[in-house]
């Protein structure tokens, strides 16, 4: 009802009413257009073409609201997503900084180790060449005695050799053999 109205106001207010020849004609284009025109709109109104595009219009609207609804429902979802991604990348950045931690203590208590195990063997050969040392010193200065008893006793014997006669080497043969005898009785 609304644009036939309008249609009217239109028509109304057209050049062709100026004109000297009556609007009513069909020599009169203005009302040839004017009458195919309002033929036009009552064919789209007789067949409810205007509720027909409304309908497409709410449908495509409903359309379109749906597709905000789900596109909105998405984006919380991304963000629910997004949000859960970024609390366990900050718990594999603790997790991969105490890891880091704990690999450097333990190269530290690593370093500490290898520093006293190193200290001890160091320990260990000075004491085993002082003992090396010690026994050489023993060995040579058994060597020396040795050594030294050989010379004694090789003086000894010509110092002996020398003051011995017959007498004195049976009185000592005897004396020798009496404290044997003591000693193995």
């Amino acid at each position: 009802m609304r644009f036939m109205v309008t249609a009217l106001f239109v028509a109304a207010a057209s050049p062709a009413l100026a004109a000297d020849y009556p609007f009513v004609s069909l020599r009169n284009t203005d009302f040839v257009v004017l009458v195919a025109f309002l033929i036009f709109i009552g064919i789209l109104l007789y067949y409810k073409v205007p509720a027909l595009v409304a309908d497409m219009l709410d449908k495509r609207a409903v359309n379109i609201r749906a597709e905000l609804d789900e596109a909105k429902a998405l984006r919380e979802e991304a963000m629910a997503l997004l949000a859960s991604y970024e609390r366990k990348q900050k718990d594999v950045q603790v997790q991969a900084d105490r890891i880091v931690a704990s690999a450097k203590q333990e190269a530290n208590d690593a370093a500490v180790a290898a520093k006293e195990e190193i200290a001890k063997s160091i320990s260990r050969r000075m004491q085993a060449a002082e003992e090396q040392i010690a026994s050489a010193q023993a060995a040579a200065i058994k060597d020396v005695r040795d050594q030294a008893v050989i010379v004694a006793v090789a003086a000894a014997k010509d110092v002996l050799a020398g003051q011995m006669n017959a007498k004195s080497a049976g009185a000592l043969i005897d004396e020798s053999i009496a404290v044997v005898a003591d000693k193995l009785h």
